[in-house]
């Protein structure tokens, strides 16, 4: 093999190339993250017959010039993809490939340049779409500690300091209680100009209908414990390209190396080894045309087609407490503790099913119908499902947030969408189903005067009832046991 370095347009790029003569097909990765994190995986690369690309994008670690995310990547990309295909080692084929904001380099090179220099082949693991999908969840509500924690760790900055919010936190734990929210660099004690604009972005969904018209073949992964789950499946069944294969795990953003707790050994899969089968398979047009692929049971140890849904089903709840409750911001109901409080005045609105009868596979997404009143012009309503085994443990299934704005203290209905869930729930368990004002700090708080939550200063309790008897937990079951399936030959065929 042979490894050297270059400028691309002034940005930092290594090059491996495989043993041989040549030409080779090429992949590109282009990263924020610092290119040299990636040698095991150009190596991985080269040593497969690929020449193997990886470059720091605009304004990070060695490549020069400022560093706005999401702005640049399009136009660097395309020059980065045309200086590929002039080189002597170059075929001309080439494969874009990245997880998370290098998924969104590959699919800006797939999808927002002039033909000439889009990749041939794209795989694009837990996309991170853009500013306005990564800050919000489709509901508009604000994603803050995952936000807090990207820009704490590389916004702003050439370099990267993963763990510069929990360092933060350690020294201030009422960091992210902070209002406004706008003004959090302030107590990190460094400047974050991007922070404020970030949440002026709403365009949430751009690529994803350009994707209708993409040309090229696309390897969609992630995982049911992403953040991105939604768009990951929403890029994959928008693709219009001559194939497309959705990889979906019980997995956690950094996939098979964060597998969730449903997690089985036929989820442990050699990511690597797949993706080579697969290119090498884009690259030929040996792939059939349409959408296939598949997605992880957790829970069960096996793989379902992927789209496989099941039957929308409304789950017998019973209330346990809390059909009138406040949510107050000076405590809200936490979303990295699942503990209910059992003194005090209720935070939340609890509800249980009975015990499962039988084993049940819920595939699809979930949703809760909720008539309820806030008494107050604008409220959020967090919908969180837990899982309670026989065995006494407690385990989070989905969680889902809107926000409502109407005059306080009319009743009204309307459903909350609790995203995609693939789970096999043991004989004997229970459902909880919590109802609650906030679900922090995972999402920042409604101040409950119709303010903007990034930009308000004042914050303020607000009184809610739940119609109890009248709330719908709407699962989608399987109705018989699925036939299992072997996620590569859903993925190469």
């Amino acid at each position: 093999m042979t490894a050297f370095s270059a400028a691309v347009g002034e940005l930092a790029t290594d090059v491996r190339l495989p043993a041989g003569d040549g030409p080779f097909p090429a992949v590109l990765v282009r990263t924020p993250y610092d290119r040299t994190r990636h040698e095991a995986e150009a190596r991985g690369w080269a040593h497969r017959g690929f020449a193997a690309v990886v470059q720091d994008v605009r304004g990070r670690f060695a490549s020069p010039g400022p560093w706005r995310p999401y702005a640049n990547e399009a136009a660097d990309g395309a020059a980065t993809a045309r200086w590929i295909r002039r080189q002597p080692w170059s075929d001309g084929r080439l494969l874009a490939v990245g997880a998370s904001y290098a998924a969104h380099c590959a699919l800006a090179l797939a999808l927002d340049v002039p033909e000439d220099a889009r990749p041939d082949a794209v795989i694009a693991a837990v996309p991170a779409l853009g500013p306005a999908e990564t800050a919000r969840e489709t509901s508009g509500v604000e994603r803050l500690l995952s936000r807090a924690g990207w820009w704490a760790a590389h916004g702003d900055r050439r370099d990267s300091e993963e763990s510069a919010l929990e360092k933060a936190l350690a020294a201030d734990p009422g960091l992210l209680t902070s209002v406004p929210l706008v003004s959090l660099p302030e107590r990190l004690g460094r400047g974050l100009p991007s922070w404020a604009d970030l949440w002026r972005h709403r365009d949430r969904g751009r690529l994803v209908a350009r994707a209708a018209h993409a040309g090229v073949p696309l390897l969609a992964v992630g995982g049911h414990h992403d953040h991105f789950t939604e768009d990951t499946v929403a890029l994959w069944r928008a693709w219009g390209g001559p194939s497309a294969r959705l990889l979906l795990g019980p997995w956690g953003h950094s996939l098979v190396t964060a597998p969730g707790p449903d997690a089985g050994p036929a989820h442990r899969l050699n990511l690597g080894d797949l993706y080579v089968r697969w290119a090498r398979r884009a690259l030929t047009g040996e792939l059939a045309p349409g959408h296939h692929g598949a997605q992880g049971l957790g829970g069960a140890d096996l793989w379902l087609p992927a789209g496989t849904e099941g039957e929308p089903r409304t789950a017998r709840t019973r209330l346990v407490h809390g059909s009138a409750f406040t949510a107050d911001p000076a405590r809200p109901v936490r979303s990295d503790d699942l503990t209910v409080p059992t003194d005090g005045p209720p935070d939340r609105c609890l509800l249980v099913t009975p015990p499962l009868p039988r084993p049940l596979d819920v595939v699809g997404p979930g949703s809760v119908h909720l008539p309820a009143t806030a008494h107050s012009p604008s409220a959020d309503w967090a919908a969180r499902l837990v899982a309670l085994p026989p065995e006494g443990t407690a385990e989070r299934l989905a969680v889902g947030v809107v926000r409502r704005a109407g005059p306080a203290g009319r009743e009204t209905s309307f459903t909350i969408a609790l995203g995609r869930l693939a789970r096999r729930l043991p004989a004997g368990a229970r459902l909880r189903l919590e109802i609650a004002g906030h679900h922090f700090p995972a999402h920042a708080r409604n101040p409950h005067t119709g303010q903007d939550p990034v930009t308000a200063g004042r914050l303020l309790a607000s009184r809610r009832e739940v119609d109890a008897h009248s709330v719908a937990l709407i699962l989608p079951v399987l109705p018989s046991r699925p036939t299992p399936v072997d996620p590569a030959e859903e993925i190469l065929r």
